[in-house]
């Protein structure tokens, strides 16, 4: 996202803000949590003590293979998926906390005769943004990193350090957190915190920030933390569904310039998905799994538990 300045030209993408002053709705399944980097936040309601003890029964290492394979398996299903995509940005006054401008866009992504995926905004009302503009970097986030996989293809890419497990509102869970081994030029990586579901060994909440970031005077390229919860989808996959942050986007001073400040309130909410049913085939160790729950998990999933704040 880049600023309506004369004199400024640095950029930063969408969710350009911070998760320290996001407040816990009054009956929320999943609130708040703990930023990365060791930033303190508000205790966060819903969730239990973190208890550093070593997991019974598997090794770390074990359940991060065992949850990234579930991860894959998945990330391969969500691909024959079909939802609705909903992005709403706001910018707010400083004094009043008003909104002063915003931009809303919502997409339906089906698949055409040919089985092919196709984006159709079906709502777009006029953009009313006036101190920030929206780039294609925005929307890259949120089709890309927001929706946090991690995926048997990607461990190598990552360090991956267990935490410890946390009993959150119904769900038990395994906290891990993950971050680049090596920064590659061109490429953005997920650095935060994961929780893990101990049942279905997916992923049911992220806290994280997107890295690296352009810190360079007159280009910088922002990207905050962001926390995005799941929620469980016919019973077998834990799907994104809502992305939510909130806080101020800072523009370095140029040549003189005055520095801006933008206060911004992001929410991105992905609903309705529905399995479009083709020809398409979900193959996991050679066995067709297209309609059955993922592998190496007979037990029955929990009640889909894991929902955002119902007031944003």
């Amino acid at each position: 996202m880049k600023p309506f300045s004369i004199r400024a030209t640095a950029s930063a993408s969408l969710f350009a803000f911070s998760l320290l002053q996001l407040s816990a709705p009054a009956n929320p399944a999943f609130a708040a949590v703990a930023i990365p980097d060791g930033v303190a936040a508000q205790d966060p309601a819903g969730f239990g003590p973190l208890d550093p003890a070593p997991p019974t029964g598997m090794t770390p290492q074990q359940i991060i293979e065992k949850f990234a394979a579930r991860e894959s398996v998945f990330n391969q299903a969500r691909q024959n998926y079909t939802f609705r995509q909903i992005v709403k940005v706001d910018t707010l006054t400083e004094d009043t906390n008003r909104v002063d401008g915003e931009y809303q866009q919502v997409t339906d992504i089906t698949f055409n005769a040919d089985n092919k995926r196709e984006e159709h905004v079906v709502f777009a009302p006029q953009n009313t943004l006036e101190r920030v503009m929206m780039t294609p970097a925005d929307f890259d986030e949120i089709e890309h990193r927001l929706p946090f996989v991690l995926t048997t293809e990607d461990l190598p890419k990552y360090e991956i350090t267990y935490l410890g497990r946390q009993h959150i509102d119904e769900l038990d869970t395994y906290v891990f957190s993950a971050g680049p081994k090596v920064l590659e030029k061109g490429k953005r990586y997920f650095q935060g915190k994961v929780w893990v579901d101990q049942q279905d060994f997916q992923i049911v909440l992220v806290n994280g920030i997107t890295v690296p970031q352009d810190k360079r005077k007159g280009h910088e390229d922002l990207s905050p933390p962001f926390t995005t919860y799941y929620e469980q989808v016919d019973g077998k996959y834990w799907f994104p569904t809502y992305t939510k942050a909130e806080g101020n986007l800072h523009f370095v001073a140029q040549e003189g310039a005055l520095s801006q400040d933008v206060h911004m309130r992001n929410v991105v909410k992905y609903t309705d998905y529905k399995q479009f049913h083709a020809t398409a085939r979900i193959i996991y160790n050679g066995e067709d799994i297209t309609d059955k729950k993922a592998p190496a998990d007979n037990k029955q999933p929990p009640p889909a538990t894991s929902k955002p704040p119902q007031n944003p």
